[in-house]
């Protein structure tokens, strides 16, 4: 697990292509693996990945053909930065929110305009997540907890502020560029809870549904 703030950036510096899969290779000097060991997961771009060879500066991974079809990915090229978060600690605040690394799907930059000191985005979601992305609640983008300032249909606003700019690859975005989504975790329990374990869990979540089991009024 992991909480959606990032701890450093790094660069793809190789990825070797094997059969349907891959292996990855991440430089990542700001990032301090003294406490990383083999098999220890970290978040890179969103994508919880284990590390299978680590040096002092860097750590590789492999990248299945689910993670490949799912994410960013397939598209990655050497010389691209990345977010890298590692795994929280029963000790680690909680600064963002609660994130699998498990990403759902892949967005794509629609607008991008200046607010002030801050940065507007649109992105424009697959229209089977619409349903889990809600004003003020929390969306996983790239890696990067972040907030949900506004909704039309399966497009959603952020608000960036410089720190979050500086410190992670968003001052990278432009229109057009593609970005891993990770939705609120605790939407996807609720559906399926609600929807009594059915395999199409949006016929059994509604209005109705959540107003008879109280989660609305």
């Amino acid at each position: 697990m992991f909480t959606g703030i990032i701890e450093a950036t790094g660069t793809l510096a190789a990825i070797e292509r094997k059969g349907a899969s891959s292996v990855i290779r991440i430089h990542c000097p700001a990032l301090d693996l003294s406490d990383v060991a083999l098999g220890d997961s970290i978040a890179t771009n969103g994508v919880c990945l284990t590390v299978t060879e680590l040096g002092k500066d860097y750590y590789c991974a492999d990248v299945s053909i689910e993670t490949l079809n799912r994410t960013g990915f397939a598209d990655y090229q050497s010389g691209q930065a990345v977010n890298l978060e590692k795994a929280l600690l029963p000790t680690t605040r909680l600064g963002g929110h609660l994130v699998s690394g498990h990403v759902d799907g892949v967005g794509r930059i629609s607008k991008k305009a200046k607010a002030g000191f801050a940065i507007e985005l649109w992105i424009d979601a697959p229209a089977e997540l619409s349903r889990y992305i809600a004003e003020k609640g929390s969306i996983t983008v790239d890696g990067i907890s972040l907030t949900v300032n506004a909704v039309q249909n399966a497009a959603f606003k952020l608000t960036l502020v410089p720190h979050t700019l500086n410190n992670t690859t968003l001052n990278d975005w432009q229109v057009g560029r593609s970005v891993n989504l990770e939705v609120d975790i605790i939407a996807r329990y609720l559906e399926r809870l609600l929807a009594g374990g059915q395999s199409d869990a949006s016929s059994g979540l509604t209005l109705a549904t959540l107003a008879a089991s109280g989660f609305v009024k």
